[in-house]
């Protein structure tokens, strides 16, 4: 777990990392809907201003109309690691990917065509 800590950069809950992108779990304000974001460490980063890191921004949105948009602006490190103290979310909150799970067994099964 302290490996992780020091990928990230900081609290790992709600986030998952593979060879090429970074997953964050998230769920919008007054919705149980929960959502994956999927950020491409290749082709979605912007080099800040500083020329010292990266950053990006997202938004998501689920099917249902009664949620909101969610915001996510995640800030990296020259190394591409994650800086969780920077991170900032609005219209929404990181969860944990058993929540995800969890909202994904909750939903209907989709009829075969």
């Amino acid at each position: 777990m302290n490996f992780l800590k020091k990928l990230f950069g900081g609290d790992t809950s709600g986030v998952e990392r593979d060879n090429r992108s970074v997953y964050f779990y998230v769920q919008p304000l007054r919705c149980e809907d929960v959502l994956r974001v999927r950020i491409d460490l290749h082709n979605d980063l912007s080099l800040r201003d500083d020329n010292n890191g990266y950053w990006v921004r997202k938004l998501a949105s689920g099917a249902n109309y009664k949620c909101n948009q969610v915001e996510l602006t995640v800030y990296f490190d020259a190394n591409r690691r994650i800086d969780m103290e920077s991170t900032e979310i609005q219209g929404g909150k990181i969860v944990d990917r058993a929540a995800y799970d969890a909202w994904v067994e909750r939903q209907p099964a989709e009829p075969e065509a």
